[in-house]
This record gives structure tokens, C-alpha cells and sequence, in this order.
């Protein structure tokens, strides 16, 4: 066997999404020698999809979540890219932005602070000697490398570095049930008026209201009335209502819970619209089961655009505009680390003495057909999530952010936001750099009020929200 070339930095981040994104900027920002190595050719993950970004703020409109994504954000801002803060007056609040921007604005934040890429490359074995994390190995096309570090952050969504390493992990639960695979796409040319007149005027084939801190005593057709007064195409369409449901039972759509619609550009009228899916208990780990589907997802978006265009207002010369990069997978691993957040903690919007950062938007599990589990933030708020979360059991030197953070399958189904991924990931790569420059081998050996006083002083939110 050829012998393996060789790198070194003070912090090793893998995975190349949200959580990847923050935790490689935090590190670098904070003066660690960081590498980001990413399976695919471009980094973002679903910041790529055209999806909102969930989980920033709360039901009430309260930001929860700043720092790193602010930079990113105002990165997109500069490239006129940014659409802002919106409201579905269902639940959440969420931040728009063009996903085509997104792409630049990311390279150009990890290029500022000196991140170095490592795209097209998978962690294919982990070196760990008495509970410590000493090298990755990272698999490329034409060669291997041996990958030192002082700290590594599992942001991979899968928790692949973590159950490598030998910390214990979850699937699913007692169920075994598994969330759908999902496929995002985009569509231009929408007529916003028409759009939005004719949510105004179908309050019923709307999910609105579904929090009391959002109804605040309106009726259905009073929060329509809101979300026409917003002036951007977001809405939530229900499965179980008069227009989808209706298309439904006609065959010209399949049973789905949800068309979703979101803007993504202005100067292209064009929105992105979350509506797929294929509820088959497949493995965001198989991947011959996901390649399986994604001619199925395909079909999906087609039928989808194709009823858009046929039945709704404001579509009727829409284009398809283009899909998300890939699949979205939901859930799959989830590590357990020294702390593992309850939804019943989410859901009542706990607060924590080692928070380092918060989630906020609603405990949202998908299932088949038209089903899904969607379960409030108390009183609009936010929840806490503690640093024990991003600890791995057994293992010194690694950090989890984003998708795979130690919860339970509930909480599971709000801390995966990217909003959430964004948050984990900056106070992950925030801490591995603070041990690198203390000396620490143990991420538990630092202090967890030094860590949420550089994140405050990185801008993050820790404090001061419902």
C-alpha cells in the first residue's frame, strides 16, 4: 500500500454544511489553523437548497440565533442575495435568502478567514488512541490523506467521525420510523399579487394559527390577511386542505403534508418550494436506498411545478428554475454525548446555565402521506441548547454540531434546523480553538462560562430572549 501524505492543523472540521460552515469560521476567526473537508464540490449544504433558513428566530421574531450567520447573512446582503426575516404566521419566522448567492457568499466568508478547503474528500477511517482522536483518514480520487489535529468537529450531519471514533450514537427510536427523504426545487417568473391574493382569499387551505403566541386571538382569515400584507410569496399550504388536499384526492398530487413556498430571488420573481417526499424508512446512510428514490423525488418536483402552474395564481407562466443540490435527508444518527436534550425541554422552552446557543423553531417531524408531527415553541420562545450536547461520550478531542448533537428523536426534530446547525457549529469550532490556545486534550476541560463569554463577544445569543 502507498504510504499516505500528510497534514496538520490545530482543528479539523468535517462536513462542509451549516454546522460545518460555522464551526470551520469560528475556529479560523478565533486563530486555529482549520481545514474543512467536505464530501461534495461546493460547500453550503441545504444553505444551498433554496430553503429557508429555519431557526434563527423565534415564533415572535426575536433573533436567537447571530454571530457567524450574521456574517453570513451580510455576506449575502452585499451581494444583493439577501431577502431577510419572514413570517408564515403558522409557527416560525425564518430568513430568506438566494441560494445562487449563497454559494459565493459562503466561499468568500471561509476564504476571509483562512479556512482551508479540502472538497471531494471523504473521512474513510479514524485513528483514536486511549479516547483520543490523533488523525483522520481522508480519501480522495486519486491518493489518501493522513490527517492530524489537535481538535476535530463532527459536522457531517451523520455523526460518521463520532461512531468511527467509537462514541455511541441512536437511530430512530421504539418506532424505528425514519423521516422522509425530501427534494427541494426552485421555480422563477411568479407573479407575487395574484399569489398573494389568492392566499388571502383561501384562508382555509392554509396552515396558520398553529401557535397561540401567533394567533394572538386572530382568526384564519385575519392571519391570510397578514401574510398578503407581508408582501412576499411564503405560505404553507396544508395537505389536509381545501386546495392540496382537493388536488390530492384527485390524483393530481400526491399525498404529501405540505407544499411549502418561499421566496429566493426578487430580480428572478422566484421561490423555492418544499413539498416532496418518499416515506419509505430509507437510511440517509444507504446510499443505494437513497440513489433508489431519487428518480421518484424527481417525478415528484415535475408533478409538483406542474399543478403550481395549472392551479395556482401567480404561477400560471412560472418556469422550473432549477432543484437543490441533493436529497435532503432528515435524520439519521444522533450521538449521545454528556448531555442529551429532551423534546419535552424543547417544547417548553427551557432555559440552561451551560447554554451556548438556542433553537426556536417548532419540534417538526415529518411522516408519510399527509402526516406530521408539528409541536410549538412555549409562548413563541426559544430553548436552550447546552454545551454537553456537542460532547461525545468516550472520546477527548471531538465536538459534534448540527444535524447529529446529542437529543432524543423529538428534540431531534427542531435542533436540525440550520438555523440550529449554525448555532452548534460556531460554539463547536469556537471551543475547539479555546483548547488548542489552553493546552486543553479534553474538550471538558474548558470552561463553560469562558466559552459563552468569547461566543457574546462573537455575537451570539445567548440571553435575553422569551
Amino acid at each position: 500500500m502507498p504510504s499516505l501524505d500528510h497534514l496538520s492543523f490545530d482543528v479539523a472540521v468535517v462536513g462542509g454544511g451549516a454546522a460545518g460552515i460555522g464551526a470551520a469560521i469560528a475556529a479560523a476567526k478565533s486563530g486555529a489553523r482549520t481545514a474543512l473537508i467536505e464530501a461534495g464540490p461546493m460547500f453550503g449544504g441545504e444553505l444551498l437548497s433554496g430553503m429557508s433558513v429555519d431557526g434563527v428566530l423565534n415564533g415572535r421574531g426575536e433573533w436567537v440565533v447571530r454571530g457567524v450567520a450574521d456574517e453570513i447573512f451580510e455576506e449575502c446582503r452585499q451581494m444583493d442575495g439577501f431577502i431577510g426575516p419572514l413570517h408564515d404566521y403558522r409557527l416560525i419566522c425564518y430568513v430568506c435568502c438566494d441560494p445562487e448567492v449563497m454559494k459565493i457568499a459562503i466561499a468568500r466568508v471561509l476564504a476571509r478567514h483562512g479556512v482551508v478547503p479540502i472538497l471531494y474528500t471523504q473521512v474513510t477511517d479514524v485513528a483514536v488512541e486511549n479516547g483520543t482522536v490523533r488523525s483522520i483518514v481522508l480519501t480522495h480520487k486519486n491518493r489518501r490523506t493522513l490527517l492530524s489535529a489537535k481538535h476535530f468537529v463532527d459536522a457531517s450531519g451523520d455523526g460518521d467521525v463520532a461512531a468511527m471514533a467509537g462514541a455511541p450514537t441512536e437511530f430512530s427510536d421504539e418506532t424505528g420510523e425514519l423521516q422522509p427523504l425530501s427534494l427541494m426545487f426552485r421555480m422563477s417568473g411568479v407573479e407575487t399579487g395574484p399569489f398573494l391574493d389568492f392566499v388571502r382569499d383561501n384562508p382555509t387551505s392554509l396552515a396558520v394559527g398553529e401557535s397561540e403566541a401567533v394567533r394572538a386571538g386572530r382568526t384564519d382569515e385575519e392571519l391570510a390577511q397578514a401574510i398578503h400584507a407581508q408582501g412576499e410569496p411564503t405560505v404553507f399550504f396544508r395537505g389536509n386542505g381545501p386546495f392540496l388536499g382537493g388536488a390530492i384526492q384527485r390524483g393530481e398530487m400526491f399525498p404529501t403534508a405540505l407544499i411549502m413556498i418561499m421566496p429566493t430571488s426578487k430580480p428572478r420573481k422566484e421561490v423555492c418550494v418544499n413539498a416532496t417526499r418518499v416515506a419509505e424508512n430509507i437510511s440517509g446512510l444507504d446510499a443505494p436506498g437513497v440513489s433508489r428514490v431519487v428518480a421518484t423525488l424527481m417525478d415528484q418536483v415535475w408533478q409538483t411545478a406542474t399543478f403550481l402552474k395549472t392551479r395556482c395564481p401567480g404561477f400560471e407562466n412560472a418556469s422550473f428554475a432549477g432543484l437543490a443540490p441533493r436529497v435532503g435527508i432528515r435524520e439519521t444518527r444522533r450521538v449521545m454525548g454528556e448531555y442529551v436534550l429532551s423534546g419535552d425541554e424543547a417544547a417548553s422552552a427551557t432555559k440552561q446555565k451551560d447554554v451556548i446557543t438556542k433553537g426556536a423553531h417548532h419540534i417538526d417531524i415529518h411522516q408519510d402521506g399527509i402526516r406530521q408531527v408539528r409541536i410549538a415553541i412555549a409562548d413563541g420562545g426559544s430553548y436552550d441548547i447546552p454545551f454537553g450536547c456537542l460532547i461525545p461520550k468516550a472520546v477527548r478531542n471531538l465536538l459534534v454540531a448540527g444535524r447529529c448533537i446529542s437529543t432524543d428523536r423529538v428534540a431531534n426534530g427542531t435542533t436540525r434546523m440550520m438555523g440550529q446547525c449554525l448555532g452548534t457549529g460556531h460554539a463547536a469550532g469556537l471551543a475547539a480553538a479555546m483548547c488548542v490556545e489552553a493546552g486543553h486534550d479534553d474538550v471538558r476541560a474548558l470552561p463553560v462560562p469562558a466559552l459563552q463569554a468569547r461566543l457574546r463577544q462573537q455575537g451570539a445569543v445567548l440571553d435575553g430572549t422569551h
